[in-house]
């Protein structure tokens, strides 16, 4: 299992940044567009702000561009979102509903960490 692990680390890697950053992008879509079964908000408000980031952090998270940086930010928000939105509701993720908003948070900690990896346009 680690030589496996070892061979494909970097193609794992890849996969769940472009992945994370490109699902991620989409609920900013939502917000900023209206699209993809989403209302668009004020883009002056907090939301509209949440929108700009996850669309714009996904993107470049995607497309390895930065990413240590942009998913610290990312990380950030989501663990915002998670304690001001999901946590007063109940103790569990899965009881508040912010299983999403924490399993983002985490992931982009880690590429955090990490960095843009092998297959990156610029950045760290």
């Amino acid at each position: 299992m680690a030589r496996w692990s070892d061979r494909y680390s970097e193609v794992t890697y890849f996969l769940l940044r472009v992945v994370a950053g490109l699902l991620f992008a989409q609920h900013g879509v939502q917000k900023v567009f209206g699209l993809l079964g989403g209302k668009a908000v004020p883009l002056h408000s907090i939301y509209g702000l949440a929108g700009v980031l996850e669309l714009v952090g996904g993107v470049l998270i995607a497309l390895g561009i930065q990413a240590g940086w942009v998913a610290l930010i990312l990380a950030g928000e989501m663990a915002v979102a998670y304690f001001w939105r999901h946590a007063p509701r109940a103790l569990f993720p899965i009881q508040n509903g912010g299983e999403l908003a924490a399993l983002y948070s985490f992931i982009f900690l880690y590429i955090s960490a990490r960095g843009g990896g092998r297959w990156r346009l610029s950045g760290r």
